[in-house]
């Protein structure tokens, strides 16, 4: 749930799945659907189905025990580098490093150089004796990154509080490194084409060529031109957020029985359907016709 969300996101998410699965087997036995419905609203369902899927492997090939190498643990699904060295210090308290990007700026700042010149596997690999000297190896991955987090911050860091200024050459030099640039962000306008029948119902489809929202149902869904839209009715525009992209969206609307032939109708009043957020935006301005 970590991966590419902010922890005050996932802790209810967390607290609902171990209360509903107190153990592996349980979550195995799960299906696909319940899983998705319980992530919805949490984004990157490919997670989700990976949870699923590790369960089911775990069971079967490694007698519910989570593998003891960084090469078994990155065959299960999903998992690479970073949540491999995460699992083995957290789990098994081995002398490793999970290294996102908070681990990256503490180190690039202790030698105020830049994360893209810098090995950081090789460079740990150098320093395993400095740095593993304590049995205490899953407090010392998770403080590193918490420090990144909390101190270290991107942004306005507290170096005169910080605990390793003596020792920081960042803090010790003039001419200091800039932080990595954050990710640009990019603004997209959307038309978003809207079927829907008295019964209020809305047609969907995940046949829209759009690649971050490949795994969504949506209505049809395109990029903006300058063209006029015609034989529609402009119901509203309205902002979205997903990842790094800026959406401004101009929605359309249609009543009509009939849609294209890879379209199924769903109701909007259903919550027993799996429907992401973003569709379910759609779903609140759609609502308002009725």
């Amino acid at each position: 749930m970590l991966q590419q969300t902010q922890v005050k996101t996932v802790i209810p998410y967390f607290k609902k799945f171990t209360k509903e699965f107190k153990t592996l087997k349980s979550l195995s036995k799960c299906s696909e659907k319940r899983i998705l419905k319980m992530w919805e609203g949490l984004g990157y369902y490919r997670r989700a189905r990976n949870l699923l899927m590790t369960s089911k492997l775990l069971i079967k090939n490694y007698n519910s025990k989570l593998p003891k190498t960084q090469h078994e643990i990155k065959k299960l699904p999903g998992v690479g580098d970073y949540t491999a060295n995460a699992l083995l210090a957290f789990v098994y308290n081995y002398p490793t490093i999970a290294i996102d990007g908070n681990v990256k700026r503490v180190f690039s700042r202790l030698f105020n150089k830049n994360e893209n010149k810098i090995n950081f596997y090789q460079l740990i690999e150098k320093n395993k004796k400095k740095l593993f000297n304590t049995n205490r190896n899953s407090d010392f991955v998770e403080a590193l990154m918490e420090f990144g987090a909390l101190v270290c911050k991107p942004k306005e860091p507290k170096c005169d509080f910080c605990n390793l200024n003596s020792i920081c050459k960042y803090f010790k030099s003039t001419n200091k490194i800039e932080s990595q640039k954050q990710k640009v962000t990019k603004n997209k306008n959307y038309d978003i084409f809207c079927y829907v029948n008295k019964k209020k119902q809305i047609a969907l489809t995940k046949k829209n060529d759009v690649g971050f929202l490949s795994e969504f149902i949506l209505p049809e869904i395109k990029e903006s031109n300058k063209k006029k839209v015609t034989n529609w009715k402009f119901l509203t525009n309205y902002k979205n957020t997903i990842s790094n992209k800026k959406l401004n969206i101009n929605l359309y609307y249609k009543f009509s029985n009939k849609i294209p032939e890879k379209f199924k109708w769903f109701s909007i009043d259903n919550k027993k359907e799996i429907i992401p957020s973003f569709t379910k935006k759609i779903f609140n301005q759609v609502s308002l016709l009725f």
